[in-house]
């Protein structure tokens, strides 16, 4: 019975659309609201670790290299298993994929708040990023589901609040809690909440998917935690160790990265053709989601820019605290916040690309403006003004993009998007990580070779590297161009093999 009633619900759900009756628009709403702060909570601590290095290096006693592992483990395990999320959400009820989510999180999180030593810290990030990989494919997923094509833009807003607000204001509230606390707190801070909300997620979170019976090929799977994890484990090596030289280990993850990679795309494409793929990668044939695609890249990358390159400047050039470099980028992080239901709503009244094209405008005057004006006499008030500028930047790409993004594909390929902007997010961020620490360092050492100062080289450094990142948010201006409003909802279209 509670199949049919399931299967009911989820019929009507897909029918209706905004027609629904009051009780099964109440019980979807709920179910979104808890994955959206659920989701919320798991990317909030994917980002507060990184201003607690010194911390822990002094406290466990351990290297730097082995301290950045605990940021690079978490990654990794993303990397590994966002790609299987795509199958799992398929094959399973939304309920039970979301209680799993939630208690592998807030095992890792009282695991780590317990933690005696590096060890077991390490194995808690490790069981925090299996729960956190399946959190936003399922939330975006059930959205897409759940949500009409004239009201998604709404509700991707409140998503935009999870992914662009939720590491904004990490490096803040560390900031906070380091100032005056041991680093042990961090996860004594996020536990009550995780806690709560995997309480409030057993209450009232319903089944409102219907699985099917799909296979899982183990080989895929071996060769995706390869391939994305070998990519990642790589990029992020070279961040850590941008100014010391690119170890062998490092060149060998990154062949055996992309090789795996290679065969993991072979291996989808045959797999597609019977449907048993485990990451189908047909999306890429709907010319609006492989643009969004490209933008994505391009704006973790500039995000994640913004949240290494900005503290480090702050921090090693004017010498700001780290609780004052936290606040200086908190009103970016609440602008983001409170934009994004205005652009949801705008979304669904105007389409995407216009407010596609002055975000990503946004976003690179903002990087042309840094590149060309940092140094060591930079006041700190324009630094504010640029991370303000483009935090709304930011904010007016999010939303359209989800919304362009999986608005774009047929139904049945919901599972398969969420998991391929996902894996996207997380590689992009891993590589723009890679790329801007490693400019900064090699600039930065050849300025001081030159005779400039510490603070002058560093300067130097990072303003080179978001000379970069302007090179590729003016691209993101010209894709913009290329972002198409689905006309309709695109579920019924026939997919050819």
């Amino acid at each position: 019975m509670n199949l049919m009633s399931d299967r009911l619900a989820t019929e009507t759900t897909r029918a209706a659309g905004p027609d629904l009756d009051t009780d099964t628009r109440r019980r979807n709403s709920t179910v979104i609201w808890v994955l959206i702060v659920s989701a919320f909570v798991v990317i909030l601590n994917e980002t507060i670790m990184g201003v607690a290095i010194p911390h822990l290096m002094t406290d466990l006693g351990i290297t730097a290299v082995a301290a950045q592992w605990l940021t690079t483990a978490f990654l990794l395990t993303m990397s590994v298993v966002i790609p299987v999320t795509g199958f799992l959400l398929q094959r399973f009820h939304t309920r039970p994929i979301f209680l799993a989510a939630m208690t592998l999180f807030a095992a890792g999180t009282l695991l780590a708040a317990l933690a005696p030593g590096f060890e077991v810290l390490l194995i808690a990030r490790v069981v925090q990023a299996s729960g956190t990989a399946i959190m936003l494919p399922l939330l975006m997923t059930t959205v897409m589901q759940l949500e009409p094509p004239e009201t998604r833009g709404r509700r991707m807003g409140s998503i935009s609040v999870v992914i662009a607000v939720a590491p904004a204001i990490g490096p803040t509230v560390s900031g906070l809690i380091l100032s005056a606390l041991p680093w042990r707190f961090l996860f004594v801070f996020v536990l009550p909440i995780a806690l709560t909300v995997l309480a409030l997620g057993w209450r009232m979170m319903r089944n409102v998917t219907e699985p099917r019976d799909a296979p899982i090929d183990v080989l895929s799977v071996v060769l995706s935690a390869f391939g994305f994890g070998g990519i990642v484990f790589g990029l992020s090596r070279i961040g850590e160790a941008a100014d010391a030289g690119v170890a062998p280990s490092t060149v060998a993850a990154l062949v055996v990265g992309v090789i795996a990679l290679a065969l993991f795309v072979w291996r989808q494409l045959v797999l597609q053709r019977i449907d048993d793929a485990l990451l189908d990668l047909r999306t890429f044939r709907i010319p609006t989601f492989a643009v969004s695609i490209v933008m994505f890249v391009i704006l973790m990358m500039s995000l994640f820019g913004m949240i290494i390159l900005l503290p480090l400047f702050m921090q090693g050039v004017l010498g700001l605290s780290v609780l004052q470099s936290g606040l200086l980028l908190l009103p970016g992080g609440l602008i983001m916040g409170l934009c994004a239901p205005m652009i949801g709503r705008a979304v669904d009244r105007i389409g995407s690309r216009p407010l596609l094209i002055p975000g990503a405008a946004l976003v690179a005057g903002v990087m042309w403006t840094l590149a060309a004006t940092l140094g060591p006499t930079t006041p700190w008030w324009l630094l504010l003004a640029c991370h303000v500028t483009l935090s709304c930047g930011l904010a007016l790409m999010f939303t359209p993009l989800f919304a362009a993004s999986l608005g774009s594909l047929p139904r049945r390929l919901y599972s398969h998007g969420s998991a391929t902007v996902s894996t996207i997010q997380q590689v992009a961020g891993a590589a723009g990580t890679a790329l801007f620490v490693s400019t900064m360092a090699a600039v930065a050492g050849v300025r001081e070779a030159a005779g400039a100062s510490e603070a002058e080289a560093a300067a130097s450094g990072i303003a080179a590297a978001f000379l970069i990142a302007a090179v590729l948010a003016t691209g993101a201006v010209v894709a913009a161009f290329f972002i198409r409003q689905p006309e309709g909802d695109p579920a019924d279209l026939p997919m050819a093999h």
